[in-house]
């Protein structure tokens, strides 16, 4: 399995997580708006500081976005590139969102596919203070309760990173069962096979997974393709964590990935050879069989 050195020193602790309670959150996001004011609007009209979140169809105009790419600088073992500016109406296909908080005030991690004007399919980081909402987005997910995903600084990457903090004023009482988990896997993690550990050591027997934000080193899929750029960015299409035959946790992770070259991608990941490039966040919900 391929790995990413980092800068800085790796956190003994490779996946953190806090158990939340949840409500689920729908509507639309309101044009005329920046993507993070319209998220931040549904989100308070919710009562939500943090969630996960799906969004669906409608489009973008101001469009702006980046892509994953090679560091420039010893200071970061990936960056970002230059800014991205496309002209005209950008139809959306689907975006994962992670929204929390970035000292004190609403942020969010979204990324994206779309089509631009002249037809091309892309995807990317959204800037959320850029893009402007230029017709009703579909918006679909859970609010949290007990935890919120907050910025914090990262020694390991050197990044700026959503961390999911459990808040003191809303704990959980140690006789009642969270909804779901709040989830961020740290570098050279294998999605996959980190997610199956956790169901299997919290006994959970089958989970959803809501949001999905996050990056792999180069991506391997269950039919054998491989992406070999190794920076990309992804998010979550659809996941689930079921029962295999013998009893035990099996991951099913559609994604959608772009590389640093320009690549568009998507499939269901394979176990094993998908390791975390610099970091995944999403939301996992306990659920019924099936």
């Amino acid at each position: 399995m391929r790995s990413i050195a980092h800068p800085g020193t790796p956190d003994s602790q490779r996946l953190f997580a806090s158990p939340v309670r949840t409500r689920t959150l729908e509507g639309f996001l309101s044009s005329g708006q920046t993507l993070l004011r319209a998220v931040t609007e549904v989100a308070e009209a919710n009562g939500a500081k943090s969630g996960a979140f799906r969004l669906n169809g409608g489009g973008f105009t101001s469009f702006s976005y980046v892509m994953p790419a090679l560091s420039k600088s010893p200071d970061h073992a990936v960056y970002f590139s230059d800014t991205y500016y496309v002209d005209g109406r950008v139809t959306l296909e689907t975006a994962s969102v992670t929204y929390g908080q970035s000292d004190g005030r609403p942020w969010l991690h979204c990324h994206a596919v779309w089509v631009e004007p002249s037809g091309r399919r892309h995807g990317g980081h959204l800037l959320p203070d850029q893009v402007v909402v230029a017709e009703p987005i579909q918006i679909s997910g859970v609010a949290m309760d007990g935890a919120a995903f907050t910025v914090c600084p990262d020694a390991e990457t050197n990044f700026s990173l959503f961390l999911p903090i459990a808040s003191s004023k809303a704990q959980l009482p140690e006789s009642e069962a969270p909804h779901a988990y709040a989830l961020r896997v740290a570098p050279n993690e294998d999605l996959c096979t980190v997610l199956e550990a956790f169901c299997q050591a919290h006994q959970i027997q089958h989970a959803t997974i809501l949001g999905g934000v996050g990056s792999t080193v180069g991506a391997i899929f269950q039919d054998g393709r491989v992406v070999e750029p190794f920076v990309t960015e992804l998010l979550i299409r659809s996941g689930k964590i079921m029962r295999d035959d013998q009893g035990q946790p099996c991951a099913e992770i559609d994604i959608s990935i772009v590389d640093y070259k320009g690549g568009l991608t998507e499939g269901r990941l394979a176990k094993g050879g998908n390791p975390i490039l610099v970091t995944a966040e999403l939301v996992l919900c306990p659920s019924k069989a099936g």
